[in-house]
């Protein structure tokens, strides 16, 4: 039996993605555009639900490639909002191609999104000395989090809210979410202390 944390348990998806994705850094403009899209269609439902929609979110957006999908006229929502395989939900596929957009904006004046969004790594002083199921408990929303919301929605990005990029913040590795005694924290660790921060 490998130890995990509690949230994957018993779902061989979430097991997948626990222990080779979630927590581990993400310096890839793409898959961090892809992760924010992600984020935001997940508001509201469980992630496991947009875990298996995934490769069909990826299909039909282009990839995630940011400027392709920022040229997504309404044409392409309706062919979205008939397309099972994804969340149709109308506010959050507009949002999808807004945020594509504001990207473009953001990478005229920022290196990266990538370079960005390190920005926002916590100081690790700051973090709880032992994650606990019950720690994590309360650590949906963060000043980080909360800061990095702000930041996006003056840059006029949606489905941003600070509990959104707090899980983002947490699937990317700009925090390490594992639990003491899951098997991936270390691994998470590792991976991080040879990982070079963009800027």
């Amino acid at each position: 039996m490998v130890a995990r944390c509690h949230w994957c348990e018993g779902i061989p998806e979430y097991q997948r993605y626990h222990d080779h994705e979630w927590g581990f850094p993400v310096d890839d403009d793409r898959r961090l555009f892809e992760k924010i899209c992600l984020e935001g269609f997940q508001s509201g439902l469980s992630w496991i639900t947009i875990l298996r929609k995934r490769e069909a979110f990826r299909k039909a957006f282009a990839n995630f490639d940011a400027r392709k999908v920022a040229r997504f006229d309404e044409r392409d929502i309706e062919r979205l909002l008939g397309d099972e395989g994804i969340v149709r939900h109308r506010g959050k596929i507009e949002a999808a191609i807004n945020n594509a957009q504001r990207l473009l904006e953001l990478l005229e004046t920022e290196h990266s999104l990538a370079a960005f969004l390190w920005r926002f790594e916590p100081d690790p002083k700051t973090r709880p000395k032992k994650l606990t199921r019950e720690v994590l408990s309360t650590m949906a929303i963060t000043p980080e989090s909360t800061a990095l919301s702000k930041e996006l929605k003056k840059r006029g990005w949606k489905f941003v809210g600070p509990t959104t990029m707090y899980a983002l913040m947490q699937a990317m590795g700009l925090v390490n979410d594992h639990q003491d005694g899951c098997a991936a924290r270390a691994l998470a660790l590792k991976a991080r202390e040879s990982f070079k921060v963009p800027v």
